[in-house]
């Protein structure tokens, strides 16, 4: 049996690592902007992602309070700080570098990135978090055939697909709707994003003799440019579904996103 190791590449970039954005970056809340920079930063709290970390001389509007509480985030020491913009008061938004963070970072601020109600690159919008300069997202036509089942039922059957490879994730098989067995699913108000694809435009549920398995395919009618080639296809989570390709039984990767 293969291991979840060997099915898709692993994130390189170490903990701690720290390098320039070479993009402007912008946070707005209520309309006002936060913060606007040519100089922000980028700094691996966890292997997976990025966040952005904003020098403090770059904040446009908002006024930063010391809440006295500091923790490690994974490239030194933070301390939590409460962001007032107007009469707007976001109690633990940001985190202010302390002495013992690589030196790049001192005197920059990274902000929760939901107590930011949008974040812009030069002009374009930034989901969930940022875009790891590190990561790929290659959508690829294929030939291969593509078998789902649940229970034994079988709940699509493709003689072709669209393969997509993402960075840290298992390959995501996307597959033409007309080949997908609809009468058996129903649909749910699922909605989720992701900052290299884009926001979902529905999730689809499957009720088996034995269980309810909630929200086991999804779809982006209208993703990012990096992933057109998805655009109106259906995909089934391999973690969830049993998905045979050209005809060979996929071992089932551990639980992740989309």
């Amino acid at each position: 049996m293969e291991t979840e190791s060997v099915l898709h590449p692993s994130f390189l970039v170490p903990v701690g690592h720290v390098e320039p954005v070479p993009r402007r970056i912008r946070g707005v809340i209520d309309g006002r902007t936060v913060f606007d920079t040519r100089r922000a930063l980028y700094v691996w709290e966890w292997q997976a992602y990025p966040q952005f970390s904003i020098p403090v001389r770059d904040l446009v509007d908002g006024v930063l309070g010391d809440e006295g509480f500091a923790e490690e985030h994974g490239a030194g020491t933070a301390h939590r700080h409460t962001l007032s913009v107007g009469e707007d008061s976001r109690p633990g938004a940001a985190w202010v570098w302390g002495q013992d963070a690589p030196a790049p970072l001192r005197d920059t601020v990274r902000f929760e990135w939901a107590a930011i109600d949008h974040w812009f690159e030069e002009d374009e919008p930034v989901f969930v978090h940022p875009r790891s300069p590190y990561s790929r997202v290659d959508a690829v036509r294929s030939s291969s055939s593509v078998r789902v089942e649940v229970e034994g039922v079988v709940l699509a059957q493709a003689p072709s697909c669209v393969k997509l490879f993402e960075t840290g994730l298992p390959t995501r098989y996307y597959l033409d709707r007309a080949h997908v067995d609809w009468t058996r699913l129903r649909s749910s108000d699922t909605v989720s994003r992701c900052p290299y694809k884009g926001t979902t435009s529905g999730y689809w549920s499957f009720d088996g003799e034995a269980a309810a398995h909630e929200d086991i395919v999804w779809a982006y009618d209208f993703p990012t440019i990096h992933a057109n080639r998805i655009a109106g296809l259906a995909a089934f989570y391999n973690e969830r579904v049993d998905l045979y390709v050209d005809g060979e039984p996929l071992p089932k990767p551990g639980a992740l996103a989309p």
